[in-house]
């Protein structure tokens, strides 16, 4: 029940904590940050309360319940007022949920993470235990970005880089399970390293990178996201590679790039030319283990497309 205003109308901090539920501490607290402003002071000094602050302060537990921080309930209550609603309200929420969200993710993939200790063999936890402790919970792509950026070749138009990145770094599960968090692990570890088995970049890198060459990259990865798009279905429903419109968009790609017309000859040529080009096989691999093998990635488009040219050419 409420207790009667003084005959001044107003409260004393004890009596407002008494009507709120709460301490003296927890009104001194909260008046001494701005939050709850007294409305008085007596002749001894000590502070003075309108019942309007009893409404405020309920306000502001109600805000501190939700674990918003003293800046955030500082901010809803100077643009909105003693209710507390409104667009700040809606803001300073919204905030406290990507913060949420972020927090959960991160405890899902520590939790994954734990479990993948657990319950691998002993001899191979000190391993794992080396490639999950260089990744940050929840991960980044960032490295893998980073990884892209830099084998791709250079000058290419930056729509066509933003494109290339954005379809080979795969998007993260929220709620992992132990083998996504291993296969993440590792791939980070394997775009953290050195440029796989060779020490100069450019050994590393396939022919048409090398604009010295006559190839128009930008020309090549624009069209070869199409010739992609075109063997998804084959590779969703587990065909075997074959020749058909998916082969001729790929040859169709790689011609254009070269600036030269499709023909048998060339067809074989370039079929000679991927099978000896360096490869980065594995990373598609651990992509493949991370998001499942359902959705085909460029990764696995381009060795099924490639697959099929070597059929083709081994049977002319």
């Amino acid at each position: 029940m409420s207790q009667a205003l003084s005959p001044d109308g107003l409260w004393s901090i004890g009596e407002l904590a008494e009507q709120a539920g709460v301490t003296v501490k927890t009104v001194r607290f909260y008046s001494d940050r701005g939050l709850l402003p007294e409305a008085a002071r007596s002749t001894g000094g000590h502070r003075r309360y309108g019942s309007d602050a009893l409404d405020r302060l309920r306000t502001i537990r109600a805000l501190r319940t939700l674990d918003l921080p003293v800046p955030d309930v500082g901010r809803v209550l100077e643009a909105e007022g003693a209710d507390g609603v409104g667009g700040a309200l809606e803001d300073v929420v919204a905030d406290r949920l990507r913060g949420i969200g972020s927090q959960l993710a991160a405890l899902r993939w520590r939790e994954a993470a734990l479990r993948l200790l657990h319950e691998c063999p002993a001899e191979e936890r000190a391993e794992r235990l080396r490639l999950v402790g260089a990744v940050t919970m929840p991960p980044s792509t960032d490295a893998l970005a980073r990884f892209w950026r830099g084998w791709l070749p250079p000058r290419l138009p930056a729509g066509v880089r933003a494109a290339v990145v954005e379809q080979a770094v795969p998007q993260l599960p929220d709620d992992p399970a132990p083998h996504q968090v291993l296969a993440f692990a590792r791939l980070h570890a394997f775009v953290s390293g050195p440029c796989p088995g060779n020490a100069v970049r450019d050994d590393c890198q396939p022919a048409a990178h090398r604009t010295a060459d006559g190839y128009r990259p930008a020309v090549l990865y624009t069209a070869l996201a199409e010739a992609f798009a075109l063997a998804a279905p084959a590779l969703r429903s587990g065909r075997p590679p074959y020749a058909g419109e998916e082969l001729d968009g790929f040859v169709a790609a790689y011609a254009a790039a070269a600036g030269v017309r499709d023909s048998p000859q060339f067809r074989r040529g370039l079929s000679a030319v991927l099978a000896e080009d360096p490869r980065i096989d594995r990373y598609w691999q651990l992509v493949t283990d991370l998001t499942g093998p359902a959705e085909p990635n460029p990764g696995t488009a381009h060795e099924w497309l490639r697959g099929a040219l070597a059929a083709e050419a081994d049977q002319s």
